[in-house]
């Protein structure tokens, strides 16, 4: 009965563990939905839990507190009308994002008072908080329109499959092939029997006899095992702060060919550095900042010379400039219109830190805030925009203020220009460029300003000869490319503007459409300014690390939202593709035809790395999937630009579908979640773009090059440790099967049991699990080694470790240790039979033992101490449970004495036994190692 029992034992060990994960989880669950949220009623404040909430609720969220659900923005405690929120939860940007109340119920008198003014107004995605981003200032007031499941964030994710690794599934055929042994042997022995009396009963305890041979241990010691090099990676030096999240599959790493990274915040460091403005026939680069700070100084002291000298007041007059005819513009003036422009064309915001020991509500008040330049930082929706400013704070023109409506500028001087914001056009991805209309204050002139990506842009400004040209020579240089323009607006165009734009926001029908013609109609002939380009710094270590990687015989695949030409510069300078090879970009392509022709001008190209566009991909892997599979999987390199979320997820599909092989996906933003879900292996950067990736990933690290060390080392050794852990697992059941066999076989195929219940309980647990289980520390080359040469990982890719052939080997061993064990037995004891179960059971004991030591590549002290642990438990239950070493205690009524055990001829049959069962691989392990010796050997000898 003891079989049962140990079963249960091992399921138990399972279920708790998994019960263990899931009960986090409904603890976390419930500690966001036990949130309290005040609700306003008819009765005043209501206290209501998050998962209470119903659409149609008003509910009222404070500073610092996540937003429950989609709500429409009716009310900010602010003075200004708009709010902040924090969305890192969402899409991975630690950046805060600026949202606007309604304004009719924004103006609304305090709560409670009743007032019904007509309503005329559209609401737009600016209006909108989204569910599980955070309130960053002042109080809000929203009114409930999504909740659950429905919620933008929900319906954001997939639903995460269950990883199980290649490793798990190749051992579960092997025990699929045991089980049909297992089958096929019991009814040998019946039919041997010769089908006497009830021969099914028999068949049954055949098949209970013979249980072994399955190896119901192999998850136990195997989910242990995980746990042991979960426990190994979290503790490694080498890679400080690496998580593993999900412990099934450690060895998933030591199998991978497909890497497929992701670039801003994984390759990239996302901290953006100002280091180019060319204004078409000047450059400054970073050496010659200081010229455009004298420029800039300059035409400001003028303005204001000419101001005090024209009247006593500080308010300029119109510029004399505008009623003369055109003249070719100095350089002087120029640099200063371009800085301008920047300083005011984005949607950045000046915050100043509330100063230390301010409490409460005075936290609002203005009077407390320190405006000094370094309690200030810089919010935007991307670091690129935040670099500008921060550039364009250090040559003298700074952002102090800004609200929905204004903008404040302080001047070298430190006088303070008001600009009013009449318009503001966001960034879209499919416009690629934003735009804003200001008044100043002082000249009441009205200007148009733009910028935006080149492509975008090109069309948009007045001729020139030299845009495009200076583009491409940035982006080679690994710089990201904004152009700059502006157009002067009169009053009367731009009231005309305004008519027709607030007319096509309150259309109901094809909305988008007709507010994007209007925009258009003004951004015709702008005058171009300048071009800035601004870096993204690689991350540390990243070209050594793809180098260990490529010669590991991984292939890597860079998916990217940005743009074709960063892409590809960021793809030479981290040294993803070599040097000396080449670049196929491919065309943007949008039928069946023209991908046909792109693939046959790629087919021609040999060794050379594939740059791709999202777009075309999705033509040709809807026309032509299997073509490009095959052609992309040859590529030593393939990069592929403006890749949405769910395109990053489904080239992972493609290639775990077409190739069969393992994947890896690593990225650092909540964009890249799917991608990270959808492969075999996901691995998550705590990046700048918050923590959403490495939360939902399998392996979470603080830093790229940490990868290296991650796979080299820890995936190769735990997959070749769980390798021989199955495989000797396995052998355990068999070998002790076999002997079950044999022993049935001598007695007329009796369905007697050879060892009693408690003996096979100890086999399988005290007596051999340590030494089996310190396999886990087997290594055998050092991780300096393994580090040193990458291409050792190569081999673990084929498979070779653990696969039929493998199996087999292991299976033949296990009969011929078996036979001979229980042979010998029978053979040397014909006097004195009753003893033959104390004699086969040492020498089994002893035979693992030394087959443990067998295996071993390199020892550990833990290894030694467990084989003598196991054997000193053994010698002492000897002692103390004869009884159980009697064959069929009732039959023969014979027990064990001591006194037999401490003969000579017990130790010398023991030891010959034990010899002849292990001498033969001892010698076969040598040979085999001088003849033909792994790869490993060959560097450690």
């Amino acid at each position: 009965m003891e079989v049962p029992l140990y079963q249960g034992f091992v399921l138990a060990v399972t279920i708790v563990r998994e019960a263990v994960d899931e009960f986090r989880r409904f603890q976390r669950d419930k500690e966001v939905n036990s949130q309290l949220y005040s609700k306003l009623t008819v009765r005043g404040k209501v206290q209501v839990k998050s998962s209470d909430i119903q659409v149609g609720d008003l509910i009222i969220v404070e500073k610092n507190q996540r937003i429950p659900s989609d709500m429409v923005f009716l009310r900010t405690s602010e003075k200004a009308g708009s709010c902040f929120i924090r969305t890192d939860q969402l899409d991975g940007e630690t950046d805060w994002k600026l949202k606007v109340a309604v304004s009719c119920t924004q103006r609304l008198p305090a709560l409670g008072e009743d007032s019904d003014p007509p309503v005329h107004e559209s609401l737009s995605i600016e209006n909108t908080l989204w569910a599980s981003t955070i309130v960053a200032s002042g109080t809000v007031i929203g009114v409930v329109i999504y909740t659950g499941k429905e919620t933008r964030s929900v319906m954001n994710t997939s639903n995460p499959k269950n990883k199980v690794g290649l490793l798990d599934l190749e051992l579960n055929q092997l025990t699929k092939a045991l089980f049909l042994a297992l089958v096929a042997l019991s009814l040998v022995m019946v039919t041997l029997q010769g089908f006497v009396g009830p021969w099914y009963r028999n068949l049954f305890r055949f098949l209970l006899l013979f249980s072994y041979i399955i190896p119901i241990s192999l998850r136990v010691n195997l989910d242990m095992g995980k746990a042991a090099y979960g426990w190994m990676i979290m503790r490694d030096e080498n890679i400080p702060g690496t998580v593993v999240r999900t412990s099934t599959i450690p060895e998933e790493l030591g199998r991978l060919v497909y890497l497929l990274t992701d670039k801003t915040g994984t390759l990239t460091q996302n901290e953006m550095i100002f280091k180019r403005l060319h204004l078409g026939t000047v450059s400054y680069g970073t050496d010659t900042m200081d010229e455009i700070q004298s420029h800039v100084m300059n035409s400001y002291s003028q303005m204001y010379s000419q101001a005090s000298g024209n009247n006593a007041s500080s308010t300029p007059p119109r510029k004399a400039q505008s009623s003369a005819p055109k003249v070719r513009k100095s350089v002087s003036s120029r640099v200063h219109e371009a800085v301008k422009a920047i300083a005011l064309c984005h949607n950045v915001t000046p915050v100043y830190e509330a100063r230390a020991g301010v409490t409460g509500e005075t936290e609002y008040a203005e009077v407390d805030q320190d405006f000094s330049d370094e309690n200030r930082t810089y919010q935007a929706s991307s670091p690129d925009e935040v670099a500008l400013v921060q550039w364009t704070e250090s040559v003298g023109l700074t952002l102090v203020n800004r609200d929905l409506t204004s903008m404040q500028l302080r001047t070298p001087g430190g006088q303070i220009l008001t600009y009013c914001v009449l318009q503001m056009f966001p960034f879209t991805s499919e416009s690629k460029r934003m735009g804003v209309i200001v008044r100043d204050e002082s000249t009441a002139e009205i200007t148009f300003y733009m910028k935006g990506a080149d492509v975008a842009m090109s069309t948009i400004v007045q001729y020139n000869d030299w845009l495009e040209e200076e583009c491409g020579n940035m982006a080679r240089e690994g710089l990201r490319t904004l152009v700059v323009a502006k157009r002067a607006l009169t009053e009367e165009q731009y009231q005309d503007f305004e008519s027709r734009y607030s007319q096509a926001k309150l259309s109901v029908h094809d909305r988008t459409l007709k507010v994007a013609a209007v925009v258009e109609s003004l951004e015709r002939e702008m005058e171009l300014l300048c071009l800035t380009g601004v870096e993204d710094q690689l991350q540390a270590d990243v070209r050594p690390t793809l180098e260990m990687l490529r010669n590991a015989g991984i292939k890597i695949w860079m998916l990217t939202g940005d743009k074709l030409e960063t892409a590809t510069c960021i793809a030479k300078s981290s040294h993803l593709v070599s040097r000396t090879q080449d670049i196929h970009t491919f065309r943007p392509v949008t039928s069946r035809g023209e991908a046909h022709l792109e693939l046959n001008a790629f087919r021609r190209k040999h060794d050379c790395a594939l740059v791709i566009s999202g777009d075309s991909l999705e033509v040709c892997l809807r026309y032509y999937e299997h073509e490009l599979a095959e052609l992309a999987c040859q590529c030593p390199a393939v990069v592929c630009c403006r890749c949405s979320p769910t395109q990053k997820a489904r080239i992972v599909k493609l290639l775990q579908q077409r190739t069969g092989k393992r994947t890896c996906a690593i990225g650092d933003g909540g964009n890249d979640v799917s991608m990270i879900q959808a492969a075999d292996c996901g691995i998550g950067i705590e990046g700048k773009e918050g923590k959403q990736a490495s939360l939902a990933a399998d392996f979470s690290i603080t830093q790229f090059k940490h990868i290296g060390r991650l796979l080299m080392v820890h995936g190769r050794s735990s997959y070749k440790r769980s390798a021989a852990l199955g495989q000797f697992v396995m052998h355990r059941g068999l070998i002790i099967s076999t002997m079950q066999a044999v022993f049935s076989s001598v007695f007329y195929f009796a369905s007697v049991p050879l060892y009693q219940g408690f003996l096979m309980v100890g086999y399988a647990t005290i007596y051999t699990m340590f030494p089996v289980f310190s396999l886990v520390l087997d290594q055998d080359v050092k991780p300096e080694m393994a580090m040193l040469y990458p291409e050792l990982y190569k081999d673990l890719t084929k498979g070779r470790s653990l696969s039929f052939k493998t199996f087999l080997v292991w299976v033949l061993i296990s009969i011929y240790q078996g036979g001979i064990l229980m042979y010998g037995a029978l053979l040397l004891f014909e006097s004195e039979f009753v003893h033959v179960v104390a004699i086969s059971f040492t020498a089994l004991i002893l035979t693992e033992l030394l087959m443990v030591a067998l295996t071993v590549r390199t020892w550990h002290w833990l290894m030694v101490v467990a084989e003598f642990l196991s054997l000193g438990c053994y010698i002492a239950s000897l002692a103390f449970l004869n009884e159980y070493f009697g064959i069929g205690r009732v039959s023969f009524g014979a027990f064990l004495d001591v006194a037999f055990i401490t003969t000579v001829t017990f130790l010398w049959k023991v030891s010959a036994i034990t010899v002849v069962s292990c001498l033969p691989l001892y010698v076969l392990k040598y040979l085999k190692r001088k003849l033909s010796p792994p790869s490993y050997s060959k560097l450690t000898s």
